[in-house]
């Protein structure tokens, strides 16, 4: 994950819930990689997906209606689910469902331009539920496909990503009645750009595969609803610009907003409706019920750069759910190692405040990343949070340059700075930053006696490449 603290890419740390049905474009918590990213789940073990990723200049794209396809059945229509299934028929099923999703790889894009469309001719009132342009949007149906699809033979980490995807479609308007519109039109695309592995016995394992992720999905939002609103609305009280390209921006929600530190949030603005983005938060909870994200602008970043230019002190923002699984486990007693990346500094920061407030020192040990001296935006104050906190060392860490003399930054790169000290083996590993730094740190971490079940991200789309 890209963190989420809070970059149009990146973040969020970080997410929202990108799925099977993603009415309206999210980019994943910052840099957290970068937190205006899109919107994504979490996963136990804070293996959260917020991934990154730029956005697309905005323009509208024409929706052409597609050839005439047999009708597909509905998920309603599904036997049984994949929780009452024997084993032998889940690993069936899982076989069948992954030969199709690997000739359905081949022609990705296609597919999902024709299941978009499909659903936009058939069902033209679920249209003003998505972003007017939807080239951000054409491949989150696929990637949260090739997630569910890898994540299918572990139960628990799979209904832990789709009651986030539920929790998280809330704040678009989804109802239970969507679901079987969605379905249809997914097996539809699938179909057709699957001749080869598409028969009777596969079309019966996608049935009911879809049925019981969006059982899961609808189940989650309905015990939701019981007890949060689907959003909150957020007045932005304070706005400050760090850099040309970085705020730090705190707001008021209008309701309590219940949180944990190192988690993330989706976010949308006045200016861009029904575009979210992914921001970790950059403190723990704290008396007065502010929240505060580190938001850095990218090139065509839609919300990113509304943020950063154009957004002020009264300026109401919505806020989805919150989401991510990269926290502190208050019980155990082993040392905190956090890299954090960029933007991706903002929950870590958070962590640190969490430890802090607890009363019981554990050591900390923080290495901060960044590019150039100009990065580090935040190093004061993580040096400030030092100066208090007798169990917390910061050490900065420059790529390019050096840093100002007093804060002894270290030259070089993130993971070779990980490695000159430690041992790390005994520490729980934190991970907050763009993706790269997310891939390399999780292989420094593991190679320097960290156990993966021990190490936290908010980068779901990561870990699963890794077959995590």
């Amino acid at each position: 994950m890209t963190t989420m603290s809070g970059s149009d890419g990146a973040s969020a740390g970080g997410s929202g819930g990108r799925g099977w049905f993603t009415p309206a474009s999210d980019a994943a918590p910052a840099e957290r990689p970068a937190p205006d990213a899109p919107d994504t789940a979490a996963t136990p073990q804070g293996t959260t997906t917020v991934a990154p990723e730029p956005e697309p200049v905005p323009e509208a794209e024409p929706h052409p209606a597609p050839p005439q396809a047999a009708a597909a059945p509905t998920p309603s229509a599904a036997p049984e689910s994949r929780a009452s299934a024997a084993p032998t028929d889940q690993l069936a099923d899982s076989e069948l469902i992954r030969t199709s999703m690997a000739e359905l790889e081949r022609s990705s894009e296609a597919a999902t331009a024709y299941f978009y469309a499909l659903l936009f001719v058939q069902y033209p009132h679920l249209r003003e539920m998505f972003p007017a342009a939807m080239d951000n949007q054409r491949d989150r149906l696929f990637r949260a496909l090739l997630t569910a699809v890898r994540l299918y033979d572990d139960g628990k980490i799979l209904t832990e990503y789709l009651g986030n995807l539920g929790r998280g479609h809330r704040k678009y308007g989804t109802q239970p009645t969507h679901y079987p519109a969605v379905g249809e039109c997914l097996m539809a695309a699938i179909a057709r750009y699957t001749p080869q592995s598409w028969g009777p016995r596969t079309e019966a394992a996608w049935v009911r595969a879809y049925t019981a992720i969006s059982q899961t999905m609808i189940d989650a939002a309905a015990e939701d609803e019981k007890r949060a609103p689907a959003w909150w609305d957020a007045e932005i009280v304070s706005h400050e610009l760090r850099t040309p390209e970085i705020a730090v921006i705190t707001v008021r929600p209008d309701k309590p907003y219940p949180f944990r530190a190192g988690q993330y949030t989706s976010l949308e603005t006045p200016w861009w409706p029904r575009v979210w983005r992914h921001y970790s938060f950059a403190s723990a909870p704290r008396p007065d019920g502010l929240l505060t994200f580190h938001v850095k602008s990218v090139p065509a970043g839609w919300v990113s750069s509304a943020l950063v230019q154009r957004a002020r002190p009264g300026d109401v923002l919505r806020l989805g759910p919150p989401a991510g699984s990269m926290i502190v486990d208050h019980r155990a007693d082993s040392g905190l190692l956090c890299l954090g990346g960029g933007t991706g500094i903002a929950p870590i920061k958070a962590l640190v405040e969490d430890v802090a407030g607890q009363g019981r020192p554990r050591p900390v040990e923080v290495f901060y990343g960044a590019r150039t001296d100009h990065d580090l935006y935040d190093l004061d104050t993580m040096l400030r949070l030092q100066e208090r906190h007798p169990w917390l060392s910061v050490r900065p860490v420059v790529a390019a340059g050096r840093a100002r003399a007093a804060a002894e930054a270290l030259a070089g790169e993130l993971p070779d700075a990980v490695r000159r000290y430690g041992p790390w083996s005994a520490y729980d590993g934190y991970l907050s930053g763009p993706p790269g730094m997310i891939r390399t740190g999780v292989e420094t971490l593991v190679g320097c006696g960290i156990p993966t079940h021990r190490i936290r991200h908010d980068s779901l789309d990561e870990l699963v490449g890794q077959g995590a």
